[in-house]
């Protein structure tokens, strides 16, 4: 099994930063997440300057602006965890112009989803570190630190390990799995396809996630990891929330669930849907890299080992 390094855990008076890697967010977004860091979770708060940054374009910043700031983050050892304000585009622009020589030293939690995926991806296949599949900035809004999905972050961060219940679901495919766990966002996996950091999956448990997708698109991205031989010798499949997806006006004839069920339906290997993790607000924190057990039967556990 390969070796994965762990990142320290949190304990109060570390320092977490936050900054926005790819899409814009604005700063008053971010107080109800910077207050519930500070005076709860006992944690020194670093604030990047892509954080409500009004430069007008889609992005948080310019690429430079972007590139700079997460890597005066990645370099500082004084930094314990970086928390991504929100994902939506941008991450790619990125990804290749980082230096990780220093992070490499001193490792840290970097936690998010959905665009964020790319850095899981690199995180885990070159730099072989752990990372947090987690809620992000506005994840802690409007008193929704206090459900236990954002509560799961604040776990998993100080070092306890997870244990998830998991609703039954008709689709699911009975089985047994211990392996480390990788994914993340479909469309961001599909996207690293033949680039130095697609995931090697063999004998992991994948993750997979979605949002505002076309049923047909989803078909045709599940392809792209089957012909990329990114499905056939998984140890396990976990589905978590795929919102918001849409039909064509001429109705493609499945279900995503369906859909999904065809591709793996030839593989032995245990697959659980309805796992609580996505673009919702029922969102759980996973430790990418980590090793956890998935049982799928009459219940459905999520445990990390």
């Amino acid at each position: 099994m390969k070796t994965i390094k762990i990142p320290p855990y949190l304990k109060k008076g570390n320092t977490i930063a936050i900054t926005c890697p790819a899409g814009y967010l604005n700063r008053d977004n971010a107080s109800t997440a910077i207050d519930v860091l500070q005076s709860q979770w006992g944690l020194q708060v670093m604030l990047g300057n892509t954080l409500g940054n009004n430069n007008g374009t889609y992005f948080s910043a310019t690429e430079e602006q972007r590139i700079d700031e997460m890597q005066a983050m990645l370099d500082e050892k004084n930094i314990h965890a970086i928390l991504c304000g929100r994902g939506g585009y941008g991450v790619s622009h990125l990804i290749d112009k980082l230096n990780w020589t220093l992070f490499k030293k001193h490792p840290k939690w970097i936690i998010g989803f959905s665009d964020i995926t790319v850095l899981h991806s690199m995180l885990h296949q070159k730099l072989n570190t752990a990372s947090l599949h987690a809620p992000m900035v506005n994840a802690f809004s409007n008193n929704k630190y206090k459900e236990v999905y954002v509560q799961s972050l604040k776990i998993a961060l100080f070092g306890k390990k997870i244990n998830y219940k998991i609703a039954p679901n008709n689709y699911n495919k009975k089985g047994k799995a211990e392996a480390l766990i990788v994914g993340g966002n479909l469309s961001l996996l599909a996207h690293q396809t033949g680039s130095v950091s697609q995931l090697k999956t063999d004998g992991k448990i994948l993750l997979l996630e979605e949002v505002g997708e076309q049923l047909y698109n989803i078909d045709r991205m599940l392809i792209n990891l089957k012909r990329s031989g990114q499905l056939a010798n998984l140890a396990g499949l976990i589905i978590g929330s795929f919102s918001d997806c849409e039909n064509t006006t001429r109705p493609f004839g499945k279900t995503v669930y369906e859909i999904i069920s065809m591709h793996v339906a030839e593989y032995n290997y245990p697959v659980c849907f309805d796992f609580l993790c996505g673009h919702t607000d029922e969102n759980y924190a996973v430790k990418l890299g980590c090793v956890h057990q998935l049982n799928v039967g009459k219940n459905v556990t999520l445990k990390e080992v």
